[in-house]
């Protein structure tokens, strides 16, 4: 049986990458994708084709780079037999000329080579420049869904692993391959005009070097992608480990993570091993096929000299162009295992650009000035997966100002119908109105613009206090965020700390307890302004003196405003105009507080459990 150190010897399989397609939701037509050199290349063109004059001067000091290499042997060669047949003085001026021409070629050669290096490096930082821009502009098009099942790490490895990849090669790799093509039609018309025979010796090895190399490549190029998809993996494993770093250690599991870990980074390390092993192959091949042209070419060549077939000079020029004739044969044998894992990277990039955004807002969409607050749900029916159902027929009405609490078990289906009255998802049966108004004739934008989120779990970004309530606004003054933060009951809070407003947050928010970041949240959408307001209740872990202050906060908050609840304690929510209980993805039971507890039927069972359990933790 094949183990760890035979199988990268045998014809690899291609890595098994969880089908792109998949991981945006429900795609009803086949994506063009670039899973072959030939596209990809192609599609990377499309970027370096916006700096055409640049890389015409890139390609036209190549082409003089490869002129001088080529130039100057032959002119040593052709020095050689006139100083051999007597037709050039050693001391006269023609050869002090010689010297002073070949002097300007070797001196003009790094020069040129110093312009073009320079210049493609511009090229090719503007091209990954607009690849991450492109890329990072195409995320922000994505639906929810895609988002919910890709680790945010993977995302974050090809935004910057596999882009940086593709730059090292472009600055490297593609002058060093266009260079060598070059150098191999140059040479070969030289060595052909010059002895046929000769060339004809050189070109021997040429056969083994190109078996050789699509032995080695054929191995090489799945394990560079494999390479690639495994670093995506750890990376998502390690900002899944660094995000959760508290869960870990409250359960003593970080025994069990390093181990994960050490497993994804030994498949890191296999592929590598492998992959720049055999391509490692490449030099020692290539030189020991040197070695023997350059004895074919020797060793005949200087038969044929005895024999004046040929002279001194072309034997010298012919030893020189056998070497620079194999030369660029191994630089572009080198360069192409490089290209390979550019081109593992830049598929990855165009994977995620190739992903069906956010489907686009009808033609005739409205753009609303002013919301009511009036949402209607007539039949709304939805499922994640096709043939599954999260929601199923549901109704309800929320008039202007009303306060519609959602209630049921983990899996109801609670977040699913904000979910769906916000247009991250589209529900597949019924419904759903904004002032008479059906939401999918809404641009997807300005219906959003007129909601306002404060979640069980508050986001806050890197930057000042100020700066993350503005995010509700982006156009507020600097009096309208301290008014905001006033009626929220956090303006107490934020003037006691070191530099108030002006205060730093680091990502998430870290310095500031979890109730203080529920009221920034809550000022944050009292800036908004928003119609309609959609509460995830996060107070069941928070003290009792925040509690009031946040329920303060909020019932401002609310006021005349259309509010969904998604309600875990039922204590909380006993002035809300309708309830809706939820359970099995249906409209369980609708109604007031007190309408509810009459009819003694789910929800009275639910609250009054909840009484029973908060007496008994008193």
């Amino acid at each position: 049986m094949p183990n760890a150190l035979t199988e990268p010897f045998r014809q690899p399989r291609p890595p098994v990458i969880a089908d792109p397609s998949k991981a945006g939701g429900d795609h009803k037509k086949p994506k063009k994708r670039a899973k072959n050199v030939s596209g990809t290349l192609a599609r990377i063109w499309t970027y370096l084709a916006r700096r055409k004059l640049k890389l015409s001067l890139v390609l036209f000091m190549v082409l003089i780079t490869s002129a001088l290499s080529l130039l100057g042997p032959y002119m040593i060669g052709v020095a050689v037999d006139d100083y051999l047949d007597g037709s050039r003085e050693f001391w006269g001026m023609g050869w002090v000329a010689f010297l002073i021409v070949l002097g300007v070629v070797y001196l003009l050669n790094p020069l040129t080579m110093f312009l073009q290096s320079i210049w493609m490096i511009e090229i090719a930082q503007e091209t990954v420049y607009r690849m991450r821009v492109d890329l990072f502009s195409h995320l922000h098009k994505l639906p929810i869904p895609f988002f919910g099942k890709r680790q945010q790490g993977e995302l974050m490895s090809r935004v910057t692993n596999d882009i940086e990849n593709v730059s090292g090669t472009l600055n490297s790799s593609a002058i060093q391959i266009f260079s060598s093509v070059l150098i191999l039609i140059g040479t070969l018309g030289v060595m052909l005009s010059l002895s046929p025979l000769l060339t004809l010796l050189t070109f021997i090895v040429v056969p083994l070097m190109a078996f050789g190399m699509r032995w080695i490549t054929r191995r090489t190029g799945p394990l560079f992608k494999e390479r690639q998809s495994n670093l995506g993996d750890l990376n998502g494993y390690i900002e899944e480990t660094l995000s959760g770093q508290r869960i870990i250690k409250a359960f003593s599991q970080e025994d069990r993570v390093k181990r994960e870990f050490g497993e994804r980074n030994e498949r890191i390390r296999l592929s590598g091993f492998w992959a720049q092993t055999i391509s490692g192959m490449i030099p020692k091949l290539m030189n020991g096929l040197n070695n023997l042209s350059f004895a074919l070419v020797a060793g005949i060549g200087g038969i044929l000299a005895i024999n004046g077939q040929v002279t001194i000079g072309i034997i010298i020029i012919f030893v020189e162009y056998a070497r620079q004739f194999t030369r660029p044969l191994n630089d572009l044998a080198n360069q192409w295992n490089t290209l390979l894992s550019a081109i593992a990277g830049a598929e990855r990039v165009f994977e995620i650009m190739d992903e069906d955004v956010e489907n686009k807002d009808e033609g005739k969409a409205a753009k609303l000035d002013k919301v009511e607050g009036a949402v209607k749900f007539e039949g709304v029916s939805f499922g994640y997966d096709e043939g599954q159902t999260t929601l199923s027929d549901i109704s309800f009405e929320a008039k202007p100002g009303e306060t519609i609490a959602l209630v049921g078990p983990t899996g109801a289906g609670k977040t699913t119908l904000i979910q769906l009255l916000s247009r991250f998802y589209d529900a597949s049966g019924g419904r759903i109105t904004i002032d008479g108004r059906e939401i999918g004739s809404i641009q997807r934008e300005n219906l959003r613009s007129h909601m306002a989120f404060v979640l069980q779990d508050t986001f806050l970004f890197e930057g000042t206090i100020r700066e993350n309530i503005r995010y509700g606004r982006l156009d507020a003054t600097d009096e309208e965020i301290e008014e905001a933060a006033k009626l929220a009951n956090a303006h107490s809070f934020i003037a006691r700390l070191e530099g108030g407003y002006d205060k730093m947050l680091t990502g998430g928010g870290s310095g500031i307890s979890q109730g203080q970041k529920q009221l920034l949240a809550i000022a944050r959408a009292m800036l908004a302004d928003p119609a309609i307001l959609v509460l995830d209740e996060a107070t069941s872990s928070i003290d009792t003196v925040t509690e009031i202050k946040i329920q303060q906060g909020l019932q401002r908050l609310m006021k005349g405003r259309t509010s969904f609840v998604i309600a875990h304690r039922l204590n909380t929510i006993r002035q809300a105009d309708q309830i809706l209980v939820l359970k099995d993805g249906g409209l369980l039971e609708h109604g007031s507080h007190d309408e509810l507890l009459e009819q003694g039927g789910f929800y009275s069972g639910l609250y009054h459990g909840q009484i029973v359990q908060e007496e008994a933790g008193d």
